[in-house]
């Protein structure tokens, strides 16, 4: 930009900020042009502002929505001052050098559990897009600002450039504008596409209904799927040295990550260490995400290659740290630990002396557990802050509560596996002990996070042994029971998890030979009989839970 800015229009839902910065601007001679609630907003504060209907020459009509479409804003917008010139002369249009511009609250309107097809519609901005778009195109000679993040940016260059901003800046604000844009409209298809598909599966007739019914086959998933993601780090290389990587978090509008108060490995600080690694990544999201499942107890979990290889729950941080690392203590080595605990220096001291260890992650590091860890300049240390609050039953479309699976030409998106069991109910003769009950409980919460096809040998609320991954469910068993074989740890009277039901009796035969005693599963075989019946004839206890945790 060759010349000063001299004119600019505000007009902003989003009004954090925008009287200290329009301020600022009436400092440096901007001339204010605005609209509806901010321009009485800044003139009721003293900030000197034109009224777009006065700058027009035309009145805003139909109760705002029409405004700003207009040739004297969007020809003061996308005129080149040069090239240009002779026009806006002769239609009196003047030119625009900055565009301040956020939309209308489309995702917090339709957050709302009140909420209309009608007042969504209302809620879809069609002026702000346009301005945005034509300052973002024509950034040669127009500056554009969607983020309040950005006011102290702009203001900076205006103050050491002799009010002007600078191309790299205005380049920069013109794609973050674009970004805005298409994450807005992609929120609006995913939302209103949602009617498109759940009207064709419920047949409705005539008009549609004020708001959508709470349950539709596909309530989460639109004709289409528009999502925006943000990087948040360049990566060295992805799974392997020869894939080049990065890593990219959840946005809502382009702009704002979404949900950011929800701990997760994507919202983590990282309070010290190497960079973390793709797969540092992948399996700190597995770590943090099931030890999430443990309240109220001290929990720790230790992930190695995308599987759980030791979980516990204790009563000190310590002990449960030690009870899960016992589990496997050959595939520790290098993993992921997560607590669900503040993290204690005594439970440092005991890591760093027994483990060399990628990731240690916690809601919270305590200051004298931090000085210890610095110790150890390499080891990443993530705090995620808090989640005792976070509710963890959403659905909402867009939100972290749904998985994606990239294949190739597609992509797959369920709803996040939440649940844990439709009802628990007992299918053998023998009941299983309150201790055995507690047990089970705890091995099913693991085998939610352990790849199919999973088995847990689990007693007093520890692992004692995971099979992960395999063809055959069989064959789980049989691995669950050597890992527990060599760590030195009792598989008998020990309780047995599986994410999915036994499709042969040879399952249930295969863990009595070992000595477990009570198994829960979903149940839902052609031979369920039989699995019941070799049950009965080890005088194992069994719970049926309905629902299955299969995880590819």
């Amino acid at each position: 930009m060759t010349h000063p800015v001299e004119r600019a229009l505000i007009s902003v839902s989003d009004k954090r900020e925008i009287m200290e910065f329009a301020s600022a601007l009436s400092r440096f001679e901007i001339e204010i042009i605005s609209t509806g609630g901010t321009a009485r907003l800044l003139s009721g504060h003293g900030i000197a502002v034109i009224e777009i209907s006065d700058h027009t020459g035309f009145p805003e009509i139909m109760d705002g929505r029409v405004k700003t479409l207009h040739p004297k804003i969007h020809g003061g917008i996308l005129g080149r001052r040069e090239k240009d010139s002779e026009v806006m002369q002769s239609h009196q249009i003047a030119p625009i050098d900055l565009v301040v511009v956020n939309l209308y609250p489309f995702q917090q309107t339709i957050a709302k559990s009140e909420c209309t097809l009608d007042l969504a519609i209302e809620n879809i901005d069609i002026g702000g897009p346009a301005m945005l778009r034509a300052a973002a195109k024509n950034y040669a000679e127009v500056t554009v600002v969607v983020d309040v993040g950005d006011y102290a940016r702009v203001l900076s260059e205006l103050e050491s450039n002799q009010g002007k901003i600078s191309t790299a800046l205005r380049f920069d604000l013109a794609v973050k504008a674009f970004e805005h844009t298409a994450a807005y409209d992609g929120l609006v298809a995913n939302y209103l596409g949602k009617w498109v598909e759940d009207s064709a599966d419920t047949k409705f007739s005539g008009e549609l209904p004020g708001k959508l019914p709470d349950k539709f086959p596909h309530a989460c998933f639109p004709r289409t799927f528009s999502g925006q993601y943000t990087k948040k780090q360049a990566m060295r290389y992805g799974e392997n040295p020869h894939q080049r990587a990065a890593f990219y978090v959840e946005t809502e509008t382009g702009t704002e990550p979404l949900n950011p108060s929800a701990p997760s490995v994507s919202s983590a600080i990282q309070l010290q260490g190497k960079e973390m690694s793709y797969n540092n990544i992948a399996d700190a999201d597995t770590a943090i995400e099931c030890v999430k499942q443990f309240a109220g107890s001290a929990a720790c979990v230790i992930v190695k290659h995308a599987n759980p290889c030791g979980v516990a729950i204790a009563d000190n941080q310590r002990l449960a740290y030690q009870r899960a690392y016992s589990t496997d203590t050959e595939s520790a080595f290098g993993g992921i630990i997560a607590f669900n605990s503040t993290l204690e220096a005594e439970t440092v001291k005991i890591i760093i002396a027994r483990q060399f260890v990628e990731v240690i992650v916690a809601p919270e590091i305590s200051r004298e557990a931090r000085d210890l860890l610095a110790e150890k300049q390499n080891l990443r240390v993530l705090e995620t802050g808090d989640w005792d609050n976070v509710a963890s039953d959403s659905t909402a479309f867009g939100s972290e509560q749904l998985d994606f699976k990239k294949v190739n030409g597609g992509l797959l998106i369920q709803e996040k596996d939440v649940k844990l069991f439709d009802a628990l109910d007992l299918v053998t003769n023998r009941s299983p002990s309150d201790t055995e009950m507690q047990d089970l409980l705890f091995a099913w919460k693991v085998a939610k996070f352990v790849k199919s096809n999973a088995i847990i040998y689990a007693s007093n609320q520890m692992t004692v042994g995971i099979g992960a991954g395999q063809m055959s469910r069989v064959n789980s068993a049989r691995i669950a029971a050597i890992k527990a074989q060599h760590a030195g740890l009792k598989v008998k009277n020990a309780v047995m998890a599986s994410d999915a039901f036994f499709p042969f009796r040879d399952g249930l035969d295969n863990a009595a030979s070992v000595g477990i005693r009570a198994v829960i599963q979903p149940g839902g075989s052609r031979r369920d009989d039989e699995v019941i019946a070799a049950a009965n004839e080890h005088d194992m206890a069994m719970i049926y839970t309905g629902m299955r945790h299969f995880r590819h």
